[in-house]
């Protein structure tokens, strides 16, 4: 974690939205009543959502202090504003009044984030969730790549599919993935392109052509599950979730989540620090970390992991282009479990991931973890 730190810029907000299938994450980890995670913060979307499954504590770590405001504003959000006023403020609904809620919001805002959002009032009036680096990548794109590839019409069509696994392979293949679009699609998904709406050195590890493995990844998302329910499909080609909302804010957690406000810890560290100076976690969301790590980099991360996790605890990662887990000197530590991470990846709804990997620590649960099951 601290070589990344050394290398990349971390100051600005680069992710707005975690782009990254919750509902995947709280089934591979089945995080119990009681239990304490530790996850990536990122904007803070999978962090709260794994509040509803009612642990005694989730903390969330990032080395950016514009990531946690980000998490902090929709804390604020959700501790001032009812449902659907979330929902409007963030930017999941179109909304006439946002320069009002953020008014409201605000007032829950510790000071150095009020400060950081007072600043961009041109990113709370447009929509909190679509301000970062990488949500104005996909902006770009709905303007530029989109109209010269696909109608209006045939981008309802995409997003109202249900039907069967085969008949929408059958679409794609037929009626989205022309010649135009393949083409225009290796520009905007090219290494270059991504490098400047992430970070150029966040390919370092990455070999082959990006383009490519993320059309058949985008091919995949499409196809395997129904786009009429994907709120990333939803949110890269219109801008919202519209209907198809994340995990956080479906309106059946809402409740839950803002009542457990209080249990969330932000931690502005690199991981490894966290690690060593709390007690075990019983699951944790590790995002793509290991994507901007080498080999022994991450060898010696799952290892501290390792310590970190309570037996019969577990880690969830997501590839994108570079393949990490655990190494064979670990198999006595932690044990994949291959076929959930298989299954679960099939019907990861992000359109971007390679790879979806859980781990499990190996080892006799604690009387702790017993308690958590009884």
């Amino acid at each position: 974690m601290t070589t990344i730190a050394d290398r990349a810029d971390f100051s600005g907000l680069r992710y707005a939205s975690v782009w990254e299938d919750a509902d995947v994450l709280a089934e591979a980890l089945a995080v119990r009543p009681g239990a304490r995670v530790l996850s990536i913060a990122s904007a803070g979307d999978n962090a709260l959502a794994l509040l509803a499954d009612d642990p005694a504590e989730v903390v969330a770590v990032d080395l950016s202090a514009a990531q946690l405001h980000a998490v902090r504003l929709r804390v604020a959000a959700f501790r001032t504003l009812a449902h659907g006023e979330v929902l409007e403020f963030l930017g999941a609904r179109p909304s006439p009044r946002r320069a009002d809620l953020y008014r409201r919001a605000r007032l829950a805002l510790e000071p150095d984030a009020r400060r950081f959002w007072d600043a961009r009032p041109a990113d709370t009036e447009a929509g909190a969730a679509w301000g970062g680096r990488f949500e104005r990548y996909f902006r770009r794109f709905r303007q530029v790549v989109l109209p010269l590839t696909q109608s209006p019409a045939r981008v309802r069509t995409l997003l109202a599919l249900r039907g069967t696994t085969a008949e929408r392979r059958e679409w794609y293949d037929g009626v989205w993935d022309g010649w135009r679009w393949r083409a225009l699609f290796r520009v905007a998904a090219s290494r270059a392109v991504l490098g400047r709406a992430r970070d150029p050195r966040f390919f370092d590890h990455v070999e082959g052509r990006v383009a490519d493995r993320l059309a058949a990844r985008v091919r995949a998302a499409v196809t395997a599950t129904p786009p009429a329910d994907n709120p990333y499909l939803h949110a890269v080609l219109t801008g919202t979730y519209d209907d198809a909302l994340p995990r956080y804010l479906r309106p059946e957690h809402f409740d839950a989540i803002r009542d457990r406000l209080g249990r969330l810890t932000l931690r502005q560290a690199a991981l490894e620090h966290v690690l060593d100076k709390t007690e075990a976690f019983d699951a944790v969301n590790l995002s793509d970390l290991f994507e901007y790590l080498s080999p022994d980099e991450s060898d010696a991360l799952f290892a501290r992991l390792a310590d970190a996790t309570a037996p019969g605890g577990r880690l969830a990662y997501w590839n994108l282009l570079a393949d990490r887990r655990p190494g064979p000197h670990l198999t006595e530590r932690l044990r994949p479990l291959d076929a959930l991470a298989a299954r679960l990846h099939g019907l990861d709804k992000a359109p971007f991931y390679s790879a979806f990997r859980v781990d499990e620590r190996v080892g006799a649960r604690s009387e702790r973890a017993a308690a958590l099951d009884a």
